[in-house]
C-alpha cells in the first residue's frame, strides 16, 4: 500500500539584508549637522552600516549620543559626537577640526540641523527669524564654507548636502521664515555647486516632504490629522527618516558623481498632488 510523500520541508526564510549605502562611501569622513535625532540620526546611521567614519553634531540631549555611536559601531562604522552650535562659525570650525583630528580627512559635510516657528509675516518677531535663519541658511551657509575649504586644503574632491526641504519652493503659509529660509538653500546649492565645481566639490540640496520626525510629532499623535495628512500625500503615508538618509548617502556617493547644483525632492509626491497644508 502506497503512502503518501510528506510534502517537502519548506527552505528558511533567508533574513533580510542589511541596509547599507553605497560602496564608494566606505572608509570616507562624514560629518552630520543636528545628527543625534531624527533625519540626521537616520543619516548617521545609515552611514555607519556603510563604512563611514561618523561625526554626530548635536547641540542638546547629549544622552541620545552613546546609543547612537554604539549602534553604528555595531553596524560597522565609526564615530564621535561633537557638541556645537551651527550659528557659529568658530564651532562649525571645530567641527572640521574633530573629523581631521578622529580620522584624518573630512569627505562628506551634510548640512541637516534646521528649526521652525510657524509664525506668519504678521505674527513674527525679529529674535524668532533671525532664530530660524540663523540654523537653517547662515549655519548651512558657513557649514558649506568651512567644509569646502577643508576639501581644498586636502586636495580632494568632497560632497556638501543640504537637507532642505519641499518648501524651498512649495509655499506654507503660516511658516513663513522656514520657507524664506529653504527657498534661499535652494539658489544656494545651485550658486554654490557652479562656484564650486571648478575644485571638485559637488552640493546637493535633498528636499524632504512630510516625514515621521520631532517636528511631524504633534500631527502624528491626532488621529485626524495624520489621516488628513496621509491622504494628502500620494504615496499614501508619511515618510520615514531612513528613506531620506538613503538618498543623501546616494548623492553623496560616487554613484551620483555627475550631480550638483539641484535639489532632489523626496515627498511620496506631496507636492504634485496635493493643494497644500
Amino acid at each position: 500500500m502506497s503512502q503518501t510523500p510528506a510534502p517537502p520541508t519548506p527552505a528558511p526564510v533567508p533574513a533580510p539584508a542589511p541596509v547599507t549605502g553605497p560602496v564608494s562611501l566606505r572608509g570616507r569622513t562624514i560629518v552630520v549637522t543636528g545628527a543625534n535625532t531624527g533625519i540626521g540620526a537616520a543619516i548617521a546611521k545609515l552611514a555607519g552600516a556603510t563604512g563611514m567614519n561618523v561625526v554626530i553634531d548635536y547641540v542638546a540631549h547629549p544622552e541620545l549620543n552613546q546609543p547612537l555611536i554604539d549602534e553604528i559601531v555595531a553596524a560597522g562604522g565609526q564615530a564621535i559626537a561633537v557638541q556645537a552650535d551651527v550659528t557659529r562659525v568658530e564651532h562649525l570650525q571645530s567641527l572640521v577640526d574633530a573629523a581631521v583630528d578622529a580620522y584624518g580627512r573630512l569627505d562628506v559635510w551634510v548640512n541637516n540641523a534646521g528649526v521652525e516657528t510657524r509664525l506668519s509675516l504678521l505674527e513674527d518677531t525679529e529674535e524668532k527669524y533671525d532664530f530660524v535663519m540663523d540654523i537653517n541658511m547662515k549655519g548651512a551657509y558657513f557649514g558649506a564654507q568651512v567644509a569646502a575649504k577643508r576639501f581644498i586644503a586636502q586636495g580632494s574632491r568632497g560632497v556638501i548636502v543640504n537637507v532642505s526641504s519641499v518648501h524651498e519652493d512649495w509655499p506654507m503659509p503660516g511658516n513663513t521664515a522656514y520657507c524664506v529660509a529653504k527657498g534661499g538653500l535652494r539658489m544656494f546649492a545651485k550658486n554654490v555647486g557652479v562656484e564650486l565645481a571648478d575644485h571638485g566639490i559637488r552640493v546637493v540640496n535633498v528636499a524632504p516632504g512630510a516625514i515621521s520626525t520631532p517636528i511631524n510629532k504633534e500631527t502624528e499623535a491626532d488621529p485626524g490629522k495624520i489621516k488628513q495628512l496621509n491622504e494628502s500625500i500620494p504615496a499614501g503615508r508619511i515618510g520615514q527618516p531612513s528613506e531620506v538618509a538613503s538618498v543623501v548617502l546616494f548623492v553623496a556617493s560616487d554613484e551620483a558623481s555627475y550631480m550638483t547644483a539641484t535639489t532632489v525632492t523626496v515627498d511620496g509626491g506631496i507636492t504634485q498632488g496635493a493643494a497644500g497644508l
